[in-house]
C-alpha cells in the first residue's frame, strides 16, 4: 500500500519497541502503564529497551515502571508485572554521541522491524533519527514521534524536511493522544452506519458546531512548557482540528488510511484561514504567579475562535471552538446545533421548541446525547428531553489513548497517527492567528472565559456548557 509518494507503507508487528527519553515524565505518568496494560490483554510481545542519558540499571528502570504504574492508580498484578518486567532492559547513552546508537544496535542486533519511539523535546528528533540512520538501524524502521510538531508553518515544514533526510514519510508516526480518545474513527464510524444521522449532517439542518474542550486544572507546575506554547498550539492546531476534520470530512472511498487520511486533507483545505477579528484569547487570574510563567507573559489559557468551511455540506455552518484552562469543568464534546423549526400553531403561544442537538461527549467519559422537545409531565407543558446513552454502558470499558497509539505503532496502523500534509494544512489556518493575535483578556477561574467570547457566537444562539454526567 502506498502512501501517496510512491513509497510502500511498511507494516507487520514490531519485533523490538525502543523508546528514547525512558526516564522522562510522559514514560512515568503514560507509557509505563500503557505498555502493562496491553501486556495485562495479552497484546505485548516485544522486547522493550529504554534509552536515556541517566546512569541507570535495568533494576532501576523495573523499579521506576512499577512505581510508575501504582503512582497512575492501575491496579498491579504480580504476576502480569512480571512478564512486562522481564520484557524492560536499558541503554545509557547521550543523544548526541554516536556510541549509543552502536549500543542500541547491539541491543537489538536480531530485530527486522523496530519501533523507535522517541518521548523527548523535538528539537531533538532530527538529532536521534539521524543517529540512528548513521547506524544503519532505520531501513525498515517505524519512528514514533510525540507533538508538537512545529510551532508554526515554517517550522513544521523544517521539522518534516530534517526527518525526511533520514525516514521516509511512511515510517514516521506522529502521536497525537487524542487521535487514541474517541477520534476520527469513531466519529466516522458513528456518522456514516447510522442513516438517522447522515442525511441531516450537514448545512440544510444544522445551524453551527461547537467544539469544546473544557479543563478545570490550570498549568499549575507546567509553567516552563506551557508559557511559551498557549492553548491556540497546545491544543486547537493539533487535538481540536482533528475533531473538526471527523466532524466535517466527507464519506472516504476506502476504508485504507490513504483514503481516509485524503479525505481528512481534503476537509482541511476547505477551511478558510481563521481570522483574527474572529479569535478571543484570555488568561485566567494568577496565571503569571506560577513558576516558570514571565511576569509579563500574554500567552493565552483560553481560545476561543470561528472557524468556516466552504464546501456543498458545510457552507454558511460556523464552526465555534473554544478551550480553556481553569474552566468549571473537565469535558471535550462536539455539539451540533440545528436550525430552529418554522412556528406551528401546534406550538404553545408562550414557547417556541429549543434547536435540536446532537452531543457527542469524548473525553473523559464518551457518550452521545440528543436533545429534543417534547411534552413533560412533570412542567405540565412542552420542554427539553435529553436522551442520553454512555458508551461505557453497552459497550464497556474502552482502552486507553496510549494503549491505543502503542499497540497501534507495534503493529504498524498508521490510520491513528497524522500525515505531515495535515499538519500543513492545520497550520495554513492558524498562521494568522499566530502573526496577528488579538489582545489577551483576564478571567476568573471557575467561568467560562472572558465575556468577550460571547461576541462570536452572536446570531447563532449562545455557548453551551458541555454535558457533563
Amino acid at each position: 500500500m502506498t502512501n501517496g509518494t510512491g513509497r510502500q507503507d511498511r507494516a507487520g508487528n514490531a519485533d523490538v519497541l525502543v523508546i528514547f527519553g525512558i526516564t522522562g515524565d510522559l514514560a512515568k505518568v503514560m507509557t509505563f502503564r500503557s505498555l502493562y496494560r496491553l501486556e495485562r490483554r495479552g497484546l505485548l510481545a516485544c522486547p522493550i529497551v529504554g534509552v536515556a542519558v541517566d546512569d541507570w540499571t535495568k533494576d532501576q528502570l523495573v523499579k521506576r515502571a512499577r512505581e510508575s504504574i501504582a503512582g497512575t492508580g492501575e491496579p498491579l498484578d504480580d504476576q502480569v508485572f512480571s512478564r512486562f518486567a522481564a520484557r524492560l532492559s536499558y541503554v545509557q547513552g547521550d543523544f548526541g554521541d554516536a556510541a549509543t546508537y552502536g549500543r542500541v544496535g547491539a541491543a537489538i542486533t536480531d530485530a527486522k522491524t523496530p519501533v523507535f519511539y522517541l518521548e523527548i523535546p523535538p528539537f531533538l528528533f532530527g538529532r536521534v533519527v539521524e543517529g540512528l540512520a548513521g547506524a544503519g538501524l532505520t531501513g525498515n524502521a517505524r519512528v514514533v514521534v510525540e507533538k508538537p510538531f512545529g510551532h508554526d508553518l515554517e517550522s513544521a515544514r523544517g521539522l518534516a524536511d530534517e526527518l525526511h533526510r533520514y525516514v521516509d514519510e511512511s515510517q514516521l508516526y506522529r502521536i497525537d493522544h487524542y487521535l487514541g480518545k474517541m477520534g476520527t474513527e469513531e466519529i466516522l464510524y458513528l456518522r456514516f452506519a447510522n442513516s438517522l444521522l447522515e442525511p441531516i449532517w450537514n448545512r440544510n439542518y444544522i445551524e453551527s458546531v461547537q467544539i469544546t474542550m473544557a479543563e478545570d486544572f490550570g498549568v499549575e507546575d507546567r509553567g516552563h512548557f506551557y508559557d511559551p506554547v498557549g492553548a491556540l498550539r497546545d491544543v486547537v492546531v493539533n487535538h481540536l482540528m482533528q475533531v473538526v476534520g471527523a466532524a466535517a470530512m466527507e464519506p472516504p472511498g476506502g476504508v485504507d488510511p490513504k483514503t481516509l487520511k485524503d479525505s481528512l486533507v481534503s476537509a482541511f483545505r476547505s477551511v478558510h484561514t481563521a481570522e483574527p477579528s474572529n479569535y478571543v484569547r484570555g488568561q485566567y487570574d494568577g496565571y503569571l504567579e506560577i513558576p516558570g510563567v514571565k511576569p509579563d507573559s500574554t500567552t493565552e489559557t483560553y481560545a476561543a475562535l470561528r472557524l468556516d468551511i466552504e464546501n456543498w455540506r458545510w457552507a454558511g455552518v460556523p464552526f465555534f471552538i473554544r478551550t480553556g484552562k481553569r474552566l468549571p469543568v473537565t469535558q471535550t464534546e462536539l455539539r451540533l446545533v440545528f436550525k430552529h423549526p418554522p412556528r406551528l400553531p401546534v406550538f404553545p403561544p408562550s414557547r417556541m421548541p429549543e434547536p435540536n442537538q446532537i452531543v457527542v461527549k469524548m473525553d473523559p467519559t464518551t457518550g452521545i446525547r440528543l436533545i429534543v422537545d417534547a411534552h413533560r409531565a412533570d412542567v405540565g407543558g412542552t420542554g427539553r428531553v435529553d436522551l442520553d446513552l454512555e458508551f461505557a454502558t453497552q459497550g464497556g470499558e474502552g482502552p486507553t489513548p496510549y494503549e491505543v497509539l502503542l499497540l497501534a505503532a507495534l503493529e504498524g496502523n498508521p490510520m491513528r497517527f497524522t500525515r505531515q500534509d495535515a499538519v500543513e494544512e492545520a497550520w495554513r489556518i492558524f498562521q494568522p492567528l499566530l502573526d496577528d493575535p488579538p489582545p489577551v483578556h483576564p478571567y476568573g477561574p471557575g467561568t467560562w472565559g472572558p465575556e468577550e467570547s460571547t461576541r462570536l457566537v452572536a446570531g447563532h444562539g449562545s455557548w453551551h456548557d458541555p454535558w457533563v454526567a
